[in-house]
């Protein structure tokens, strides 16, 4: 069994050099800086030939991985960035890739038309809308859904009934389709007419969600969700109403 030694058998000077240590180390502790976090910018994304060779033939994957890695580029570790700060000739680059990558997915349109075209700077917004106009020129009958949206935000966010109306006839020329919905190559008259934004949008998120088009889960939940929060506010305004 082995004793304890007692502390009297230690040096005394090793004995004040103890307390001495201890108090310098909480004195360090107190004056040193709080951690800071960086926020890392959005860089441009990697060229589309080295993505469909790290695809190994499932770029519909690989697509949807990038697609959510930009998504959550706004939060990081101990920082959070408005999309507002975002570098969006980047974003745009981003969005384009991952639409190469996948023409079927049409989550980067979503996330164009839906998010990022909703921040506080009409350049950004107007980069976000001249993408969606550009891919859906791509696929006129599988993109007018984000086009249609792209227009509202047009006329209510920019207060551009001009670009509005030339997203709103893009889509009753090009998508001259009969899976296209009357409605949809109808949107010039919606927009002629003086509907609110938020109800305007409930129709066409309410009539993309009952047409049965939209076959992605995570579009799906999206949209569900957008559709629920606006009903939700209308509700609430109206309760505060007198």
């Amino acid at each position: 069994m082995t004793r304890q030694r007692s502390i009297r058998k230690v040096p005394l000077w090793l004995r004040w050099l103890l307390p001495v240590v201890l108090l310098a180390q909480i004195a360090f502790r107190i004056m040193e800086p709080e951690p800071t976090a960086f926020a890392a910018q959005l860089g441009p994304p990697p060229g589309l030939g080295s993505l469909q060779l790290t695809a190994l033939g499932e770029p519909a994957a690989l697509a949807l991985l990038l697609t959510l890695y930009v998504q959550a580029y706004d939060t990081q570790p101990g920082v959070s960035i408005p999309f507002k700060q975002l570098d969006y000739q980047n974003l745009v680059r981003w969005l384009d890739t991952i639409s190469e990558l996948d023409p079927a997915t049409a989550y980067p349109l979503l996330l164009a038309s839906q998010v990022y075209s909703q921040v506080p700077d009409e350049r950004k917004q107007r980069m976000m809308l001249e993408f969606v106009y550009r891919k859906f020129q791509e696929n006129p009958v599988e993109r007018w859904r984000w086009l249609a949206h792209a227009s509202i935000v047009a006329k209510h966010r920019l207060g551009d009934t001009g670009l509005a109306l030339r997203y709103a006839r893009a889509i009753a020329d090009q998508a001259n389709d009969p899976l296209v919905p009357s409605w949809a190559r109808q949107m010039h008259i919606f927009l002629l007419e003086d509907l609110e934004e938020t109800e305007a949008a409930k129709i066409l998120l309410g009539g993309l969600l009952d047409s049965g088009t939209i076959t992605d889960p995570h579009e799906i939940r999206f949209l569900m969700a957008r559709l629920k929060a606006m009903e939700s506010a209308d509700i609430s305004s109206d309760a505060s109403k007198p």
